[in-house]
């Protein structure tokens, strides 16, 4: 939905129901298959850099209705499964920690790439995702670091080189829970530019950013809070649903969360709960071929 669509359905309330971190896992994979485009899950995005992004491709190719985009990834968190930069592990470029791979958290990153090496690196992420025959709908990046300043511009270039809607937040404030990098660390004059500069394009804007109840550990409540918490606009909100086996020793403290989302949002009682909310739910894919027929993109 372009900028001047959102206008137009002034009061609306809008819902991208996003699975994020595809690809990093065996579990996420699956579970993104049994939920995608079944009432709830609308779109989701893959981490290429990841040990499973070869299986989550292949079925991206054989389920051609998957609304997948790419999660553009810099860094590698968990404590013993980690990954490496697409453009190799050279420390020339700042890409990667003592142990060759990427670091663990955005403030590493910003304190040790070099730009150049960062655009390279997104690049080659999303060649290799068109190149696997994913019909990529958007980008958005793994815990927000690509959107931090030294970076925001190379990011949003490569959607408009890609032709690619990206995800960015009206609110860095909303957008910033979870993900890492604090609020001091966002300039937010030069923010405001750039918002203002998309939506000049007629390019959406997220109104609101709500990710996974980390600390609600799978309580459904939680999440039945933040269907009905929907406001008008366009709300993005960003889940990590995950089949148990792998997850449960990749990340064993958040793993029951992950595994509840997987069952809850394949629970016929929530997704009767979702359909009654009021809210129009979106893919992404909808958008990609509407800025692109305009010109946006």
């Amino acid at each position: 939905m372009t900028q001047a669509a959102a206008k137009d359905r002034a009061g609306e309330k809008i819902v991208v129901a996003h699975a994020d971190d595809i690809g990093m896992c065996h579990g996420a994979n699956t579970a993104f298959a049994a939920v995608a485009g079944k009432g709830f899950i609308t779109s989701g995005s893959v981490m290429v850099p990841c040990p499973w992004f070869r299986e989550i491709a292949e079925l991206a190719v054989a389920n051609s209705q998957f609304d997948l985009g790419v999660h553009l990834t810099l860094t590698s968190e968990w404590r013993h499964y980690r990954w490496r930069p697409l453009t190799g592990v050279s420390k020339a470029g700042g890409l990667v920690d003592g142990d060759g791979f990427m670091w663990r958290a955005a403030k590493a990153v910003r304190e040790h790439a070099q730009p150049e090496a960062v655009e390279a690196e997104l690049r080659m992420q999303i060649d290799t995702a068109l190149a696997a025959g994913i019909d990529a709908t958007h980008l958005d990046c793994h815990m927000g670091t690509a959107l931090a300043a030294e970076f925001a511009d190379i990011y949003l270039r490569l959607g408009s080189d890609y032709r690619l809607p990206v995800l960015f937040p009206r609110s860095w404030d909303n957008y910033n829970q979870g993900i890492g990098l604090k609020l001091g660390e966002v300039d937010a004059a030069e923010h405001g530019a750039r918002l203002e500069a998309l939506e000049a394009r007629g390019h959406p804007i997220v109104d609101r950013f709500v990710e996974t109840p980390w600390g609600a550990l799978g309580d459904e409540g939680a999440y039945r809070r933040m269907i009905a918490e929907v406001q008008p606009g366009v709300t993005f909100l960003a889940f990590h649903p995950n089949h148990s086996g792998d997850i449960d020793v990749i990340e064993p403290a958040r793993a029951r969360c992950r595994i509840e989302e997987a069952r809850l949002f394949a629970s016929a009682e929530f997704l009767a709960m979702v359909e009654q909310q009021g809210f129009t739910l979106i893919g992404l894919r909808g958008i990609r071929d509407q800025l692109r027929s305009q010109g946006v993109l």
